[in-house]
């Protein structure tokens, strides 16, 4: 008898304390720190989302996306992103990379292929052809491009444009972030950012 009340006791204490600490912990919690994140970081909490001129999400400046038409060829009026491995390109359900050594055969076929249709695209020898412009990124999401690769497209999207490259350049320019911290991480642009601000510049 006594061992069946200490069971039932126990069983009490047990269900009370999951109670206890799924209201603190499960509901409490959640709330304070989405509490927190509204308050203090309310654009980072939402998806760091991106808006165009009149006000509509367009795309996160967390998450790189395609600048290319239906059949998949670069718009050439736009800056380029740099390859994506994830899912079929920038899937965030997908993150992920291709895990293709230096020295795996797909991969060097892969970059020659890239760096022969850049090459094109932009007028360009191979070897001025940075490497993050054949490259997927580890997440496949990175909406950066290096400096240099804005740089080099900075002659296409002018004259797609007819707008003055040293115009487009100076926008370029603008829009680099330096290194978090000053130390962590390389100058970069976000391309998404960049292309807003390219459509900007001729409205």
């Amino acid at each position: 008898m006594s061992t069946t009340r200490s069971t039932v006791r126990t069983a009490g204490v047990a269900v009370r304390a999951m109670l206890v600490f799924t209201l603190v912990l499960g509901i409490g919690y959640t709330a304070l720190v989405t509490a927190i994140g509204q308050l203090a970081l309310p654009w980072q909490a939402n998806g760091s989302l991106v808006t165009d001129a009149e006000g509509t999400p367009v795309g996160s400046a967390l998450i790189g996306q395609s600048f290319t038409d239906a059949d998949g060829a670069a718009l050439p009026e736009y800056f380029q992103s740099r390859p994506s491995a994830a899912g079929d390109g920038y899937d965030g359900g997908a993150s992920s990379g291709s895990n293709w050594g230096p020295e795996n055969a797909d991969l060097i076929e892969a970059i020659r292929q890239r760096q022969a249709a850049i090459a094109e695209l932009e007028g360009v020898d191979v070897s001025e052809i940075p490497a993050d412009a054949v490259t997927a990124s580890g997440s496949g999401l990175d909406p950066h491009i290096s400096p240099s690769y804005a740089l080099l497209q900075v002659p296409r999207v002018a004259a797609e444009r007819g707008i003055p490259e040293s115009d487009v350049r100076d926008l370029v320019a603008s829009m680099i972030q330096s290194r978090d911290l000053g130390y962590l991480g390389e100058p970069r642009v976000n391309v998404l950012e960049l292309n807003l601000a390219l459509d900007r510049l001729q409205n």
